[in-house]
């Protein structure tokens, strides 16, 4: 596989990537998915309506997806390996508090501080070794059994991450489980190549159940064997998501009908 192909988590450690990153992308581009999949996020956190949360956001980055925290009326902690990203977040004058740390070291907060957390692109940072002394399974643990110790009973934890395959999640769930979580994965857009997106949504402690909104596979812990499926691009998710998309930037899109995204038969 060329270079140019590699997942950024076999490139570098996380704190270069995303140094590398600040020079490198569309910014508005980036702002646009790190909005839309933190309110993906919030909305699975389930969180008391017209109720100000304290929340936690791990691989809080630059502050993008604590805005969008902010937006919404809760207060906030971040916390992120990249000490160049999170000056840019100081720069950005953002609400939340900011932490430097790794989040394979474990989360240094009191037991039951947080009312939920959110975590975007971050969590499959902790299966790659970058060091020879970092064991994934154990990594993984630490931070899952300290980030369960530091939730109030009840809430919730959803990552928003990119598994790079169905091993892979296998090793974040079960490690997961092991520290007391239960949940799942939900899975938007199951059926589509680019619209595809992951959050494991775990619950510490009480009981909860996992939502049945939007196009979604969901699946229990225990179960990952359907993860990997994809449909061929240009799909009825893929226009339709495309659609939404093209609105949203305010650009002229037709009106959506029964026949929108509808396989035609070859003429002969």
């Amino acid at each position: 596989m060329a270079s140019s192909c590699r997942r950024p988590e076999h490139t570098a450690p996380p704190d270069v990537v995303s140094l590398i990153a600040l020079f490198s992308v569309d910014l508005s581009r980036m702002i646009e998915i790190q909005t839309q999949m933190s309110e993906r996020a919030v909305e699975l956190l389930n969180l008391p309506e017209d109720q100000a949360c304290f929340l936690l956001d791990v691989g809080c980055g630059s502050g993008l997806s604590g805005d969008y925290l902010t937006e919404e009326g809760h207060h906030w902690v971040g916390v992120d390996i990249s000490t160049a990203m999170l000056d840019v977040a100081l720069d950005r004058e953002v609400e939340g508090d900011l932490l430097l740390g790794d989040m394979g070291q474990g989360m240094p907060f009191r037991p039951g501080t947080f009312d939920g957390c959110i975590s975007i692109s971050a969590l499959q940072w902790l299966c790659n070794a970058d060091k020879r002394s970092h064991s994934p399974p154990k990594r993984l643990y630490t931070f899952f059994s300290t980030l369960y110790s530091s939730l109030a009973r009840g809430s919730r934890a959803v990552f928003q991450l990119y598994p790079e395959n169905s091993e892979q999640l296998e090793l974040i769930t079960s490690q997961a489980m092991k520290a007391g979580f239960t949940g799942g994965m939900v899975v938007d857009y199951p059926n589509s190549s680019k619209a595809k997106k992951f959050f494991l949504c775990l619950f510490a402690g009480g009981t909860a159940t996992l939502p049945k909104v939007r196009n979604i596979q969901v699946s229990s812990l225990c179960r990952f064997n359907n993860m990997k499926g994809k449909s061929a691009k240009k799909g009825r998710d893929w226009i339709m998501e495309k659609k939404e998309r093209r609105r949203r930037q305010g650009k002229e899109v037709r009106p959506d009908t029964k026949y929108t995204g509808r396989q035609r038969r070859p003429h002969f």
